[in-house]
């Protein structure tokens, strides 16, 4: 791959680029107690303290110096994390935008020095028909030369995704040393060429762009269905095949409705 010609700036890069996503994990709790145990295990798994070691990780991967961090449980459900990170002084690895997937790991915010990343968690569930979500919504919001797109595998494996919805936008201008504008600093047709081959054969993958604004989206959504993913608290050989028909009935109306964004009537 040919590299991208380094762009000569005059003073500050002061592009702004923010990698926005919502992650969703859904899953079938079909009593009140399994739906309330599913809430305090996803309360568990992706409490303050965790979430904030990942935004640590991210800083670290786009090559960002944490200077704050706020982070915070809520009562009854919920967790969020704030961290302020600076670009200055850059760390001695080579930073780069190009169009490659990033490193793979093993509601936050966080605060960056004219840059920051967030998350905030969302459990939810309804007693009428057993459906229960998760969703996480993160924010990498930069300036400069550190570039968010870097951390989005990362990111995606640590969270245990059955849909993940993602945008990406590079906002403003900066100016090279003859003064010309630069409303992007970098080639993207497509967040895609950005996910590691193992994301880009799980989901299946949607795109919406606006090139001309420098806008990019991105939906995903796991290609494979087994039912035994998405029981909390039983397993499929506990149901009848009439009642595993209903069930991958609703959890797949429910998965659809979210990846379009849309209601959708249930079929007959």
């Amino acid at each position: 791959m040919a590299r991208e010609k380094k762009l000569k700036l005059h003073g500050f890069n002061n592009l702004t680029k923010t990698l926005s996503f919502n992650i969703y994990d859904i899953c079938y709790a079909d009593s009140q107690k399994h739906r309330q145990d599913y809430i305090e295990y996803i309360d568990e798994e992706y409490n303050a303290d965790r979430l904030t070691a990942i935004l640590e990780d991210v800083s670290n991967i786009i090559g960002a110096s944490i200077l704050n961090i706020a982070h915070q449980d809520y009562d009854p459900q919920g967790a969020s994390v704030t961290m302020l990170i600076s670009e200055e002084p850059v760390i001695s690895q080579e930073l780069s935008n190009t169009e490659a997937p990033g490193p793979l790991p093993d509601a936050v915010v966080a605060h960056l020095d004219k840059s920051h990343i967030t998350v905030h968690t969302y459990p939810e569930s309804h007693p009428d028909h057993g459906i229960s979500t998760f969703r996480a919504d993160i924010d990498v919001s930069t300036c400069g030369r550190v570039s968010p797109l870097k951390a989005l595998n990362y990111l995606i494996h640590s969270f245990e995704s059955d849909i993940v919805i993602l945008d990406y936008r590079v906002r403003g201008f900066t100016r090279d040393t003859r003064g010309k504008k630069h409303f992007i600093d970098h080639n993207i047709n497509s967040i895609q060429n950005f996910l590691s081959r193992d994301s880009r054969d799980l989901y299946a993958l949607m795109d919406a762009n606006v090139y001309q604004e420098n806008i990019f989206h991105t939906k995903m959504m796991l290609k494979e269905f087994d039912i035994d993913r998405y029981l909390f608290g039983a397993g499929s050989d506990e149901l009848t095949a009439k009642e595993q028909k209903r069930i991958t009935g609703l959890l797949q109306h429910e998965m659809s409705e979210i990846f379009y964004g849309r209601n959708m009537s249930k079929s007959r």
